[in-house]
């Protein structure tokens, strides 16, 4: 049977593609409609590491509902705001939150909060997250930058039709992390006396947390933390040729490496014991990516 031309393959991706520029469009008009901020530096705060988002000078907060086509997370410990103002002189776009993919979201949705720091103008893009600890020697409340990722999830932000005004079909990601950003990290570690290690991320979909089995392998494959967020957005900022930096706060050990039963609550209140520390060093690592990247 042959399908009339309407209902084609080809026809059906290029609405797609239509449609994916369009909603991000009408997000970034409604976002600069509310702010003449143009922000350098964007930020994606993961669980219970959302309120740096509070200490920014000349805040505008928007809730995420109030977006047009901005997906909301479910999940205990983001907030669900995108909020604009100054560290310093730098000028920066937070999102409080984040969705994942476990919760039922497509992929596209997941990246489309990195996606609308990028339209809004940020040049570069720090995210951070809770993880659970792998590598030997590691403890809650420490805190590590990521120097690669293992994309374990099954997904990738970039699969269907490209778009080409984001970038190339088959983007490189040698660098996924900037040498240049993971530098900054370091600096600004050594500026407010705060311990940093570097590391290797695994993304696992979840939501469930890990088996020791699965621990064992993440182990025996060079990772040194797992999570479930984080990869599908420095994919997506990649393809648009986004410097990326990211940040793993350690609020727990993985699954047969911890001694008690893994739980949620746990992780936030990790995130939250390392509040000082953590807004600290992301506060002077900001600063210092400003630098990197040129005034608007």
């Amino acid at each position: 049977m042959t399908l009339p031309a309407s209902s084609t393959a080809p026809r059906h991706e290029a609405n797609d593609e239509s449609s994916s520029l369009q909603e991000l469009e009408s997000a970034a008009a409604y976002v600069q409609a509310k702010t003449s901020l143009v922000p350098r530096v964007g930020l994606i705060l993961g669980s219970g590491l959302g309120s740096f988002a509070n200490t920014l000078e000349a805040r505008v907060s928007i809730p995420y509902a109030e977006i047009p086509f901005m997906p909301q997370s479910a999940v205990v410990g983001h907030a669900g705001n995108l909020v604009l103002g100054r560290v310093g002189d730098v000028e920066v776009a937070c999102l409080q939150g984040r969705v994942h993919a476990y919760e039922g979201h497509a992929m596209s949705k997941v990246v489309f909060g990195a996606r609308l720091l990028s339209r809004l103008g940020a040049k570069a893009v720090l995210i951070t997250n809770a993880a659970g600890g792998i590598r030997d020697g590691m403890a809650p409340g420490d805190l590590m930058v990521l120097r690669d990722h293992l994309n374990l999830m099954g997904r990738n932000p970039l699969a269907g039709p490209n778009v080409d005004a984001w970038g190339p079909r088959f983007p490189d990601l040698t660098e996924a992390y900037s040498a240049q950003v993971r530098a900054a990290a370091a600096d600004a570690a050594k500026q407010v006396g705060v311990p940093l290690s570097e590391g290797v991320y695994a993304a696992m979909l979840g939501p469930s947390y890990e088996t020791p089995a699965e621990i064992r392998m993440l182990r025996v494959i060079g990772a040194d933390a797992v999570g479930m967020s984080t990869v599908p957005e420095v994919i997506a900022l990649r393809h648009q040729r986004v410097l990326v930096g990211a940040m793993s706060c350690i609020t727990n050990l993985a699954a047969g490496i911890s001694k008690g039963e893994l739980d949620h609550a746990e992780v936030e209140e990790t995130a939250r014991a390392t509040k000082s520390r953590f807004e600290s060093l992301l506060a002077s690592w900001i600063a210092n990516v400003g630098r990197l990247v040129p005034a608007q």
